[in-house]
């Protein structure tokens, strides 16, 4: 997360005093981190992935000021909701993207007669959430540091802000989680 934006902090101000005009100015102050963290997910995904940067980041503005507004308690919890809804946008395109691939509503076919199956980042990203949504029944908090450092690109210690624990706790639960995580994606 970048450090801490005075136009950031005092549009999350005026959001928590009930001006929601001020929802626009939030997200023009958090805009370059957003695109920022929404291209570093795309580099990951596969070769020819249609979905770009700055339309994940339109996707995510109307998660976040389209429906019923959060009451953002302070920027490390904006962005930490902005990590949540990212991940959610791009599990819900792989998804999409895997039923195009299946057919969408057309008539299926049996896996004898299908040569292309779906492109392995779209089912590693479809693998890793139902992973981490196991996790998160077995350990919430730990599935909550996996979500804010790997989606949202926080550090330990704005990991450890957002939680409420300290960063050798962060730094405990990342580890199981990665571990867990590893083994369950094995599996």
């Amino acid at each position: 997360m970048p450090p801490d934006d005075p136009t950031l902090t005092q549009a999350l101000a005026d959001w928590r005093n009930g001006n929601r005009d001020a929802g626009n100015r939030l997200f023009a102050a958090a805009y370059q981190e957003l695109r920022r963290l929404a291209a570093w997910h795309l580099q990951r995904e596969r070769p020819g992935h249609t979905l770009q940067a700055t339309a994940l980041v339109n996707e995510l503005y109307l998660k976040l000021f389209g429906e019923e507004p959060v009451d953002w308690q302070n920027r490390t919890h904006f962005f930490a909701v902005a990590a949540q809804q990212i991940r959610r946008l791009l599990v819900d395109y792989a998804r999409a993207g895997l039923a195009e691939k299946r057919g969408g509503n057309r008539v299926k076919l049996s896996l004898t007669e299908v040569k292309g199956l779906a492109a392995p980042n779209e089912q590693a990203l479809l693998d890793l959430d139902a992973a981490l949504s196991r996790l998160e029944t077995l350990d919430p908090r730990a599935a909550h540091v996996v979500e804010l450092r790997y989606f949202g690109g926080a550090t330990e210690q704005e990991t450890a802000e957002a939680v409420g624990v300290s960063v050798a706790t962060v730094k405990r639960d990342w580890e199981f989680a990665r571990t867990w995580l590893i083994s369950q994606l094995k599996a």
